[in-house]
């Protein structure tokens, strides 16, 4: 991810199939994880593509074992390190950062073509 754009939070091992763009070759390649529970109280565990800046707000992409989606939220981290995802509750905002993270993810992919 471009540090321009996306911090890269590499620490834990996302594996081989994550369908993250990058090459699994490289044992640095890592993940930081997060578990979510869900509304049905559902555990999901999570690696954390990255966070980025929209508009001055930050978000986090999260990628869920076992899928393709990728979820995205609001990231909020207090003084104490305690982090709060929220949920994006306009449709237009989803829609606007949604298009800024898959812009990344281009520009980030072609960074690594040309390598």
């Amino acid at each position: 991810m471009s540090e321009d754009n996306m911090k890269d939070l590499s620490n834990e091992n996302c594996g081989d199939g994550c369908e993250c763009g990058h090459d699994h070759d490289h044992a640095d390649h890592q993940h930081d994880t997060i578990t979510l529970t869900m509304e049905n109280n559902e555990q999901v565990e999570c690696a954390v593509l990255g966070i980025f800046e929209v508009e001055d707000q930050e978000y986090v992409a999260l990628l869920p074992e076992d899928s393709e989606d990728v979820f995205i939220y609001i990231y909020k981290e207090d003084e104490d390190g305690e982090i709060e995802l929220v949920n994006i509750e306009s449709q237009d905002d989803f829609d606007k950062v949604s298009a800024a993270f898959l812009e990344i993810m281009e520009n980030e992919e072609e960074e690594e073509e040309e390598e």
